[in-house]
């Protein structure tokens, strides 16, 4: 792990601008007219991604992959029944890959030459589309046309399209995405986001973000200090679905083909172990970083880009609070924030979005090339480039494959707990992540481990996803399971429910390479930290460090680290963060001293 990520972690050192030479290209199948490649320092423009312009050579997309939801069509004008069939079967396929979503390309051959049509053969493509759509329960969006005129010996203008196919909800199995959201304090999370889900403009007093709070602390000071989760619905038209139109969770739910979950985490630093756990535990997909335009980069706001890059989570940037700054104002902010991704320890490419065809391509290319990361400046008062934000969230594919889901789905159930409650009538509930497996209701499980390693058994009542009744549940998906009876006081936050068959690995001690991020002195034997491991939280001390007495920041050695209160259920592999005070550091677990 590269050690130059502790620059996001220690003081505030000047910003350093400098790009790795060897470089980093963008590719992917969106629109050619953003991808740039970065050669010694140089953003020089890449032949392929040429605005289409006159050129006696032809512009390219990358060739289609036989895997993946991004399908290539010269045209599809009144095709015979049996190509219809065809059509429709591959059709169902793309839109398997894409858990749901598939993106068509119409007027482009199978190794990415841009052809484009008439306008009359774009309509009958378009048209069978359609058809093909309604055949396999979808709908398709057309998100942009592009007129193709590279060869001046044509005088008809040709075309080329990107649709979207999205398929109509059934049986609960709408696409779910889940996006951290991340900042430092007073940077307009809480804000955006019921915005964004509520429906209505803040006032500029906060009023949007009320009904976010979970704690009556929080509404009075304004400062979110739990994690919450909010949530915005797509529909197969690419329509928006929240509370502005539906009363309730169930309702979104129901209209919904593709759901983004936002995990509302805290901006103060004293509430970091909160943020951090909500990073480690809930397994976003994305995070999202906001920055106030009138204060730029302070606070925790370095510090949280460094947590999501320390855990491989894709991250995007949001500029908010544009409508208090002057446009030169903002413009510093955003030049501040490229100056820190292009830094050895990022090695980002900013990708400021202006335009929906922007978030389009943004979409796209950020979900296929980690090194991409959109920039979007808006307002949640005037509502200043909202919709871009919107057309961002309809767009993003999911990162997993259906492969690897259904990998995943083939292992032993294992639930992760991160939430306990008790609810009236209902009696003990647990919410979390499905790991690996299936799990439906009346299922019998393991929970534990206990403090002496134990784990017992129960049995699953019923299941929610979004607050909504669900009869199975899949790996990857976030859920709240009820108990029923079962004492809550034998469950707490870092337990696993298991399959019986399975026969988990409990441990006291571990081993971890690490990188000592930040250290004020010496890392040294018998040091004590906070160790994060997915949804595991407790403090450890250090018992050993292979071949070193100490550590000092930036250093590199395998630590054999002791749980102090419990043993703990972990995997080998698994991401690492410790913390105690200013000391940080990132690892992977590398073997496990099993309890006997």
């Amino acid at each position: 792990m590269d050690t130059r990520v502790s620059d996001l972690f220690g003081t505030s050192s000047g910003y350093k601008s400098s790009i790795q030479g060897g470089g980093s290209c963008i590719n992917g199948p969106g629109m050619a007219s953003k991808k740039t490649c970065i050669r010694n320092g140089k953003k020089t423009k890449n032949r392929s991604s040429r605005q289409l312009k006159s050129s006696n050579n032809p512009p390219y997309l990358p060739p289609e992959a036989e895997e993946g939801n991004i399908e290539y069509k010269l045209k599809l004008v009144n095709p015979t029944q049996y190509r219809f069939e065809h059509l429709a079967t591959q059709m169902k396929w793309r839109l398997q890959e894409g858990k749901g979503e598939a993106v068509y390309q119409i007027g482009v051959e199978d190794n990415g030459m841009l052809v484009g049509l008439s306008e009359d053969d774009m309509k009958a493509s378009l048209k069978t589309l359609h058809r093909m759509a309604e055949k396999v329960g979808a709908d398709i969006t057309v998100l942009r046309e592009r007129e193709v005129d590279y060869d001046s010996d044509t005088l008809i203008p040709r075309k080329i399209a990107e649709v979207l196919v999205r398929k109509v909800p059934d049986d609960q199995q709408f696409l779910d995405l889940r996006v951290a959201v991340l900042g430092n304090i007073d940077s307009g999370k809480s804000t955006l986001l019921g915005v964004l889900t509520q429906g209505e403009l803040d006032n500029g007093r906060g009023r949007a973000r009320l009904n976010l709070f979970r704690h009556l602390h929080e509404i009075q000071s304004g400062r979110t200090s739990s994690i919450s989760f909010e949530i915005l619905g797509f529909n197969s038209k690419g329509e928006v679905v929240n509370y502005s139109e539906s009363r309730t969770a169930e309702e979104i739910c129901e209209n919904a083909s593709k759901m983004i979950t936002f995990i509302d985490l805290a901006g103060h630093h004293k509430y970091l172990k909160t943020t951090i756990f909500g990073l480690t535990s809930y397994c976003p997909d994305f995070a999202m970083l906001v920055v106030s335009a009138n204060t730029g980069i302070a606070g925790t706001t370095r510090e949280h880009l460094g947590l999501a890059m320390a855990l491989k989570v894709p991250i995007f940037i949001v500029v908010s609070k544009v409508d208090l700054c002057t446009k030169g104002t903002v413009d510093r902010t955003v030049r501040q924030l490229e100056r820190v991704l292009k830094q050895p320890g990022c090695n980002k490419v900013p990708m400021l979005v202006h335009s929906s065809d922007d978030a389009v391509t943004a979409a796209q290319q950020f979900a296929q090339c980690p090194s991409i990361t959109p920039i979007f400046t808006l307002s949640s008062v005037s509502g200043e480039n909202l919709d871009l934000l919107k057309v961002f969230f309809n767009i993003l594919p999911p990162l997993s494959n259906s492969k690897e889901q259904e990998e995943l789905m083939q292992q032993l159930t294992e639930f992760q707990v991160d939430e306990i409650y008790t609810v009236p009538d209902v009696g003990t509930v647990v919410g979390g992540t499905l790991y690996s497996g299936i799990c439906r209701e009346g299922e019998e499980l393991v929970v534990g481990p206990t403090d002496e390693g134990q784990f017992r058994k129960l049995t699953v009542c019923s299941i929610q996803r979004n607050r909504m009744a669900c009869r199975v549940l899949r790996a990857g998906q976030a859920a709240t399971l009820a108990l029923g009876d079962f004492d809550r006081s034998l469950l707490r936050k870092g337990m696993v429910m298991v399959s019986p068959e399975m026969n988990p690995t409990i441990c006291w001690a571990f081993e971890a390479e690490i990188v000592l991020l930040f250290h004020a002195k010496t890392f040294h034997r018998g040091f004590q930290v906070t160790v994060h491991v997915g949804n595991v939280r407790q403090t450890a001390t250090v018992e050993a460090l292979q071949g070193k007495d100490e550590l000092r920041t930036g250093e590199k050695a395998v630590v054999l680290f002791r749980f102090i209160k419990h043993p703990e259920y972990l995997k080998v592999g698994a991401k690492l963060l410790f913390r105690e005070g200013a000391t940080k550091g990132i690892g992977q677990v590398t073997s496990l001293h099993p309890v006997v």
